[in-house]
């Protein structure tokens, strides 16, 4: 048999450029470039941390494979500490259950959710993202990231939802002022909810997706609306969770305190997959003497436990969330230059160390590649590529996502910053030349 036998998903890379080794906030491709890594959302300590590397090996060394039904003086630690470091001072926490992946994570809420309440309809908001699991998968309302197939000639066959999905309006920031919206504009803004949140199970929130950032005065509106109905309010941290943004949970900059928060993506210190459902004393409560019937095989494996306890260690210990917040202001000054420098950008938004920049129009055909090649976010990450920085793309589509390492160097961030200077005006050439084979309206 010749050639690749894995399905295509994402970036296919050019000769040449395919990731082989890594160290650091740096990849080294096959034709011996080395490059900086701002694509990749679980590796908030970049890759091969030491630390991290050695914990799983002492924990693969030490410990016996038992399945979750078993507890570990490992795991218990790592619950722990998580819940010390990641949550101090949040005295209303009750109880962890680990997690393999985000998606698992948010599906195991949302269910958990519909167990308590009795309830089925499950709200969102617009944009959202919540992982390709079950219920997470059918939360996910952007229609390229839903699970489904997604051509550049045919449109897109999205997966039909299993439950009723119902959604709230979500306001779309630039340059993070999303996240100052007043405690009148949520109030605006979220004026139908109550309706929407009537008879639902949860309410599922993330803080970046869709490029969409999470206000504090959107989150606490919400919450209390969800209470108000019966509804849980859950807080998808898989992005923003462990300090990426400036703090140890997003929901900490505002006033209200969620029922479940899920965690991941970064969580196994991108060695192990890890991930976990946190729940309030309420929750854990309403639970009572019942048993969380979700076991599973490899879930909470001694291996993914050491590497949660030593990624929220080195977090705490290298004062890397207080460091994120300080980059922030200079990533938000280099990302107000390339928006007004640049007519191919429609719009850039994030917060800390992540980041969306929306290429076009999305309702243009750019949407799903201009049908003469591929589409215009991966030629345009290519470009970058060629500068020095890989980022990542939504897949079929005009977006380009940079997310940086919590262990990245000033200088560097400049570098990233000068990278996709070089590939937005890469990509303002191709959006002009996609205007001009755009016909003359019809008069």
């Amino acid at each position: 048999m010749t050639g690749s036998v894995l399905l295509r998903t994402g970036i296919v890379p050019d000769e040449g450029s395919r990731p082989v080794d890594g160290h650091g906030t740096h990849l080294i491709l096959e034709d011996g470039r080395e490059v900086i890594d701002a694509s990749a959302t679980p590796l908030a300590l970049g890759h091969r941390h030491p630390r991290i590397i050695d914990a799983v090996c002492r924990a693969v060394k030490a410990s016996p494979t038992l399945d979750e039904g078993w507890s570990t003086s490992m795991r218990e630690s790592a619950a722990t500490e998580l819940l010390d470091t990641a949550f101090a001072g949040e005295d209303w926490v009750g109880a962890v259950r680990f997690a393999l992946t985000g998606s698992e994570a948010n599906d195991l809420a949302l269910s958990l959710a519909q167990a308590l309440t009795g309830r089925v309809a499950l709200v969102t908001r617009e944009r959202a993202y919540h992982g390709m699991v079950g219920l997470a998968r059918d939360l996910t309302v952007q229609p390229q990231w839903h699970g489904g197939l997604t051509s550049r000639s045919g449109g897109i066959r999205p997966v039909p939802p299993s439950v009723e999905v119902r959604t709230v309006p979500f306001p779309r920031g630039r340059l993070g002022d999303g996240l100052a919206l007043s405690r009148d504009q949520a109030e605006a803004t979220l004026a139908n909810a109550g309706s929407v949140l009537e008879d639902a199970a949860a309410v599922i929130v993330d803080y970046t997706q869709g490029g969409c950032y999470a206000a504090p005065a959107y989150q606490d509106v919400l919450a209390k609306k969800a209470r108000a109905a019966g509804a849980i309010w859950i807080a998808d941290e898989v992005v923003t969770g462990f300090g990426k943004c400036g703090r140890w949970l997003n929901f900490q900059r505002g006033h209200e305190r969620p029922d479940i928060v899920t965690l991941g993506k970064s969580m196994g210190g991108g060695v192990a997959p890890a991930a976990a459902v946190v729940l309030s004393k309420e929750m854990v409560e309403r639970i009572g003497d019942a048993s969380w019937s979700t076991y599973s095989s490899l879930r909470s494996s001694d291996m993914a436990a050491a590497a949660a306890r030593e990624f929220v260690r080195v977090i705490d210990e290298e004062q890397l969330v207080a460091r994120a917040d300080r980059v922030h202001d200079i990533i938000v000054a280099g990302m107000a230059t390339l928006a007004t420098s640049h007519p191919s950008v429609s719009r850039i938004d994030g917060r800390g160390l992540h980041w969306w920049i929306e290429i076009g129009d999305a309702d243009w055909k750019l949407w799903l590649g201009d049908g003469q090649g591929a589409p215009v976010a991966n030629r345009v990450a290519a470009a970058v590529l060629e500068a020095g920085t890989m980022v990542a793309t939504s897949g079929e589509g005009n977006v380009i996502l940079v997310s940086l390492p919590m262990i990245i160097e000033d200088e560097e961030v400049e570098a990233v910053l000068s990278a996709v200077d070089h590939g937005l005006t890469f990509a303002d050439r191709l959006v002009g030349q996609a205007v001009a084979r755009e016909p003359e309206p019809v008069l």
